[in-house]
């Protein structure tokens, strides 16, 4: 019953402001709400404060005692939606897939359900010694993603 409340509240505050999308929503035994939110421009502050209140100022502490948390999804996060991928093309990704193998490249498109991946590798020349700098590219259907995670770069 507070899960379906904490749910409608949050579709309201979703509703009010359409950049903001939920990643993970958890309510323990003691009622601990933990809310973790994204946006499609980021996540400010007044963001988190603004969904914390629509929660908190709409349920009764005198129904239901709870404590509650609402964060941003943090940089060393993984990726989980396709709407996470969608607002980081043009940013670096880490990526593992399911078989193991590990790509590191700018994410140039997400369509699809698909992520394409390009990244420049140095490979042996064709013909005579020597390395060449040449562009690669991945395209991974996001069913093949263990992991991927935005590689903060300064």
């Amino acid at each position: 019953m507070l899960r379906e409340k904490v749910e409608n509240l949050l579709q309201e505050a979703f509703e009010e402001n359409n950049s903001l999308f939920l990643i993970e929503l958890n309510i323990n035994e003691a009622n601990h709400i933990s809310v973790v939110i994204d946006g499609d421009n980021g996540v400010s502050v007044n963001d988190c404060i603004a969904v914390s209140r629509k929660i908190e100022h709409n349920l009764d502490r005198d129904e239901e005692d709870f404590s509650l948390d609402v964060a941003s999804a943090g940089v060393s996060t993984p990726l989980e939606m396709p709407r996470q991928y969608r607002k980081n093309v043009g940013r670096t990704l880490s990526v593992t897939t399911k078989s193991g193998e590990k790509i590191q490249g700018e994410l140039t498109k997400f369509e699809d359900d698909k992520v394409t991946l390009n990244w420049k590798a140095r490979e042996p020349k064709p013909v005579g010694k020597g390395k060449i700098t040449v562009n690669k590219e991945a395209v991974l259907p996001l069913e093949d993603v263990k992991e991927a995670k935005v590689i903060i770069t300064f």
